[in-house]
């Protein structure tokens, strides 16, 4: 089983987007997918198609979610609280769903002194169910995202590459290592970074022919970190996917889709399916997947 932790503590460079479909794309593939999401926004849950309801009375996830993974050593194992996302994906993946329940209950688990480590160790107990863990991070350096990163192996850094999301490198690099000193406490290898994948990247011919170069030289040679090969252009038909909607009686429901089911239906999704399906094939060789 491979665990894939997605983070980035500098919002809006497309974290969630390369999760969900990062994750799409694997299942697409025949592998057996777990996606986590530990971010309290919970967009990767609404992504996967679990937040349609319309009134607080009928969310069924204030009492099934990550937080009952993490709150209990012998409660909340992830077979009892995992869902099937719906209508997101051919064939569907499974989804350890968020809640914003996650802001208020943050400092009473912190207050548990083996919180840390609980999500890779439930992990381990499932390590026979799947071949891939996707775990979609809060972009901070809060319990959730230490959570989730000690309890991966493998870490992919998405970043739109503009002077903000470069700043912020440093910090993330620190944080590995904290997590990796961390990790080595449970006689677990250091999590490995895949690369630093470029998303939300602007498809202007100019642009791609003078300042992404640049953008791209400064992340090898200034923070000496590993550039992923594949890059994740801001198309429109990424976020038409995501807001895809369906009529049920009176109200307009969302049906929010992966790329890949949306380019089934619309052809102006393929070239980003094209991108994350080469994202996938990437991933599979770092990881030795294939």
């Amino acid at each position: 089983m491979k665990v894939i932790a997605v983070y980035h503590n500098k919002g809006g460079v497309g974290k969630t987007t390369v999760t969900m479909n990062l994750a799409a794309g694997l299942r697409r593939k025949g592998y057996r997918v777990l996606l986590i999401d530990l971010d309290s926004q919970a967009n990767s849950t609404f992504a996967a198609g679990l937040i349609k309801f319309q009134f607080e009375e009928d969310d069924t996830l204030q009492d099934s979610n990550v937080t009952h993974v993490l709150k209990s050593k012998d409660f909340g194992q992830i077979p009892e609280i995992v869902r099937q996302s719906d209508g997101f994906n051919t064939p569907e993946i499974d989804i350890l769903p968020s809640h914003i329940d996650l802001i208020a209950l943050e400092k009473s688990l912190e207050a548990i002194s083996a919180i840390k480590s609980r999500l890779l160790r439930k992990l381990h107990k499932v390590k026979q169910d799947y071949d891939f863990v996707i775990i979609d991070t809060p972009p901070s350096r809060n319990l959730y995202a230490q959570v989730g990163m000690i309890a991966a192996s493998y870490l992919i850094i998405p970043s739109d590459l503009k002077p903000f999301a470069n700043q912020g490198l440093s910090s993330v690099v620190s944080f590995l290592e904290e997590v990796n000193e961390f990790r080595e406490t449970m006689s677990c290898s250091p999590c490995k970074l895949l690369g630093v994948l470029p998303s939300k990247i602007q498809t202007n011919a100019r642009f791609l022919s003078s300042t992404f170069p640049r953008q791209k030289a400064a992340i090898t040679e200034h923070h000496k970190l590993p550039m992923m090969d594949t890059v994740i252009y801001e198309r429109i038909a990424l976020s038409k996917s995501v807001n895809q909607s369906v009529i049920e009686g009176e109200f307009e429901i969302p049906n929010p889709q992966s790329i890949f089911n949306f380019a089934d239906r619309d052809a102006s999704g393929n070239q980003s399916a094209a991108e994350f399906e080469a994202l996938v094939e990437e991933v599979l060789v770092k990881v030795k997947a294939k």
